[in-house]
């Protein structure tokens, strides 16, 4: 199980080479990076070549880039205006393809497999005319995708738009076959229905089209990022599902945390032993004989 990191967990800093140092000290050996521009402006080509070489320098494998979700720029800000492919008003959609293409143009100096991406924002509402929004978007950035050797894999997300079973229409219905799915298990846990039935019924519509994982856990209320085991999520189950996929021997997984701030936050050194320290309990579990 190569251990993955997510960057989100230092989304509000500055993507360098001493970060991703303490990345590989802490035992991690691949990452990937939230293409937040303040966080990795990955339009800069001499950022992208820096950090492409400090890569190289401390081992670390680059799994995927997260697609950004946001238009705003400013430092040590998640939020802001939000970039999505659903965009209806043709201006903002184009915008928003020519921000992803840009994320995808960092693969001439810094080579990924996959880009993993949202349908739209987080309370996205369904909608024929979003939907069409989309397929066009798709249509665009699979090609120029394609070209830069990188798969785009859709997420599942609490919304409607990212809902799994909508997900696995678009994809059927537009035909849009280099497209593949990143699982995500914490906002499973966040779906509708029974608690301990919530993460099997997301996983289904999705199980032969998954080609990576995020893992994190939650109590099943809110987004909360926290490390597995942390929440309510059942681990042994939620594993068993990842190997029904036809890609599981190779299924990249990923830890996405939240970084933990204010006065009372740990020092973020031992937020990255933590992380460590529960991505090697889930690698045991996910070892072990069924």
């Amino acid at each position: 199980m190569l251990r993955i990191l997510s960057t989100y967990l230092f989304v509000s800093k500055k993507l360098t080479p001493e970060l991703l140092q303490q990345i590989s000290s802490a035992g991690f050996q691949a990452i990937e990076i939230f293409a937040n521009r303040s966080h990795f402006d990955y339009a800069t080509r001499q950022e992208v070549r820096t950090i492409a070489r400090a890569l190289a320098d401390h081992r670390l494998q680059l799994a995927s880039l997260h697609a950004p979700t946001s238009r705003d720029l400013s430092l040590n800000r998640e939020g802001g205006t939000p970039l999505s492919i659903c965009e209806v008003e043709r201006t903002r959609r184009v915008e928003a393809m020519d921000e992803l293409k840009r994320v995808l143009d960092a693969a001439d100096d810094l080579p990924f497999p996959r880009m993993v991406l949202h349908m739209g924002g987080s309370r996205e509402t369904a909608d024929p005319r979003k939907r069409d929004a989309a397929f066009s978007s798709l249509e665009h950035l699979t090609l120029h995708a394609r070209h830069a050797g990188v798969t785009i894999c859709l997420e599942n997300t609490p919304s409607e738009m990212g809902d799994p079973t909508y997900l696995r229409n678009f994809v059927d219905e537009t035909r849009l076959t280099t497209i593949r799915f990143n699982f995500d298990i914490g906002h499973a846990h966040l779906a509708e229905g029974p608690e301990d039935e919530r993460i099997a019924k997301d996983f289904e519509p999705l199980r032969d089209l998954v080609a990576s994982a995020h893992i994190h856990d939650n109590h099943g209320e809110k987004d909360e990022h926290l490390p597995p085991y942390d929440g309510t999520i059942a681990w042994p189950a939620a594993l068993a599902l990842l190997k029904s996929t036809p890609a599981a021997a190779d299924l990249p997984r990923t830890l996405e945390l939240k970084e933990r701030s204010g006065p009372d936050a740990p020092p973020l050194s031992d937020q990255l032993t933590a992380a460590a320290k529960s991505l090697a309990r889930l690698e045991t579990e996910w070892e072990s004989k069924d």
